[in-house]
């Protein structure tokens, strides 16, 4: 494991960020459901409101009517100077109803207009917080990767082989830690001379002795064979365009996987180990 500080408070701010950004969302739907509510109810005021001001407008008509009959009226000596007083108070007060209904009317309207303006501004909060989001979670995502790049994982389970390196050591990408060796397969390569080979086919029986176990013999079979012989793969393989005088028999890596191998033996095994195989061609 490498020294995950930095990482591991990368990924902490990173998790804070995203919890702010879906805060905001929140609030931000928050706020939209209680201006659209505000909408309606200045909507339905302001139905209420102009039916206020329709009944108003008819008291100011039949006011307006009732102080011209009583004008006319108070010249001719039918009814006295208060009945006129009284008719034209209720005139101005109708008036002033309507004006008051009106005014209260337009304040709300102006009210629903400033409750829409506020619900577009949230819905756009809404969809800015969205595509914050979105970004943190991938930060937090990236942040998660980085955070899994400080533990090195081997591929396989197995046994640690030779280890290279000394603890204190500082290592660079692509640096080898320590030779694995699988754990839960176990094979022979057997080298085979290329005179040997001619009749083996895949699948043959094989008896198998392990310098190891000298009193046991163990079953195999032929599993797959070579591309090319060991040579081939050697660090300096021989160059013979130039011609050589003296033949070598060349090898040929041959693959054998054990049948039925006791479970306490595989355990034994190592790689490298002295064994001897012997191929039924029948």
């Amino acid at each position: 494991m490498l020294d995950s500080r930095d990482q591991k408070l990368a990924l902490e701010q990173a998790e804070a960020a995203l919890a702010t950004a879906k805060s905001n969302i929140s609030n931000a739907q928050a706020s939209t459901t209680a201006t659209s509510k505000n909408i309606g109810s200045s909507e339905a005021a302001v139905t209420t409101a102009n039916a206020q001001i329709e009944a108003a407008k008819v008291n100011v008509w039949k006011t307006s009517q009732d102080l011209k009959r009583y004008a006319n009226l108070v010249k001719d000596h039918s009814i006295t100077e208060q009945q006129y007083e009284q008719a034209l108070a209720a005139k101005q007060t109708a008036d002033k109803q309507l004006q008051v209904l009106i005014d209260q009317r337009n304040q709300i309207a102006q009210q629903t207009n400033i409750a829409s303006s506020q619900t577009a501004a949230s819905s756009q909060q809404i969809s800015v917080a969205g595509s914050v989001a979105k970004q943190r979670e991938v930060d937090v995502e990236n942040a998660k990767l980085n955070l899994s790049y400080t533990v090195i994982l081997a591929p396989e389970d197995g046994y640690v082989g030779k280890v290279p390196i000394q603890a204190g050591q500082y290592l660079q990408a692509g640096s080898q830690l320590f030779a694995l060796i699988k754990n839960d397969q176990k094979w022979v390569v057997a080298n085979f001379k290329e005179t040997q080979v001619d009749k083996m086919v895949e699948g043959q029986k094989v008896k198998i002795e392990i310098d190891a176990f000298p009193d046991q013999e163990f079953d195999g079979v032929v599993s797959s064979f070579s591309p090319a012989t060991g040579a081939t793969f050697s660090i300096l393989p021989p160059d013979n365009a130039s011609g050589n005088f003296v033949k070598v028999v060349q090898r040929l890596p041959v693959k054998i996987d054990f049948v039925n191998l006791d479970k306490n033996i595989a355990k034994r095994l190592r790689t490298g180990m002295n064994v001897k195989a012997e191929v039924s061609l029948k």
